[in-house]
């Protein structure tokens, strides 16, 4: 597991996740240039209460405040799969 991985489940606790699966994708995009510097691509999928009422746009916000300053270095790319425990 890759340093920003766990740096991404440590932030992400702070939405008390039932359900949290984080790939890191950045092999699929070698060569392009926000894969400099290794693991850069991520794909997330949270399943959480705090999703309850919040409609995709407001999750994936929810999700990129929690994450804060990892997207301004160590993430170039965060697929979301926000969910709540309902949905799955």
């Amino acid at each position: 597991m890759s340093n920003t991985t766990e740096l991404l489940q440590q932030a992400l606790q702070a939405l008390s996740p039932e359900h949290l699966d984080i790939q890191d994708d950045s092999a699929q995009h070698a060569g392009h240039a926000g894969a400099r510097d290794g693991g850069k691509h991520y794909h997330l999928t949270i399943v959480s209460h705090r999703f309850s009422g919040l409609n995709r746009v407001q999750r994936h916000r929810l999700v990129y405040q929690t994450v804060g300053d990892l997207m301004q270095q160590q993430i170039h790319a965060l697929a979301i799969h926000a969910l709540t425990p309902e949905e799955i």
